[in-house]
């Protein structure tokens, strides 16, 4: 059963990754623990878990803030996540056993189901299974860890990405590809493909940087 801090944090994590809570929003205290019904003293501990994972900065006199990426970081951790993604994809098509690609299936017919619909916010959600059944399917305990751990860092962000026109559909066909090549065993043609869904660069990347602008103009 989850502590009430883990729950917290959880939920705190969920507003920043949804873009309720902006980079470089203040936290306070104080504020939260009157909107969530608590004491400081779990506010400060979810906001300390939030800090170990790199979430939030919390510095001395200056407290705690939804930590801020700049373009040039940001670039560097999707190239990382894009690697972390693509030796998954490798690992699960050659280890997935068939139980594990048809839950894989099912999650991927999730996703189209909100792309039909073009529902950003669930197609997020449901991205995020299919991604975390493919890190399990490595079956490197490891990897999994490593890769959800930056995968969940970098969520604002790629749930920006969604708000881009087209994207979402264009993400889905993307998928269909990844499903195909795992199936068929070819871990090659799913690491490659992997890569290439999570790198962001040229038109990508301007528009993802171009939604951050329009975000921070709109708070």
């Amino acid at each position: 059963m989850k502590n009430r801090s883990t729950s917290l944090r959880e939920e705190i994590e969920e507003m920043i990754a949804m873009g309720h809570l902006q980079p470089g929003h203040h936290l306070d205290e104080t504020e939260l623990a009157t909107q969530f019904g608590v004491s400081r003293t779990p506010i400060r501990e979810a906001l300390i878990q939030l800090a170990s994972m790199g979430i939030i900065d919390m510095r001395p006199r200056r407290g705690a803030q939804v930590a801020t990426i700049s373009p040039q970081q940001l670039v560097e951790m999707f190239e990382v996540m894009a690697e972390f993604e693509a030796m998954c994809g490798r690992m699960a098509a050659r280890r997935m056993s068939k139980a594990e690609m048809q839950e894989l299936q099912a999650a991927h017919l999730a996703c189209q189901s909100a792309s039909n619909t073009d529902d950003t916010d669930d197609y997020f959600y449901q991205n995020e299974q299919f991604h975390q059944l493919i890190y399990q399917g490595s079956h490197n305990e490891f990897l999994s860890t490593q890769a959800l751990n930056l995968h969940r860092r970098l969520r604002p962000y790629r749930r920006l990405q969604l708000r881009v026109r087209d994207r979402v559909k264009m993400s889905f066909h993307e998928h269909d590809q990844v499903v195909e090549a795992i199936m068929a065993g070819d871990g090659e043609q799913a690491a490659q493909l992997l890569r290439g869904h999570i790198i962001i660069q040229g038109e990508r990347f301007a528009d993802l940087i171009a939604s951050l602008k329009n975000l921070n103009t709109e708070a």
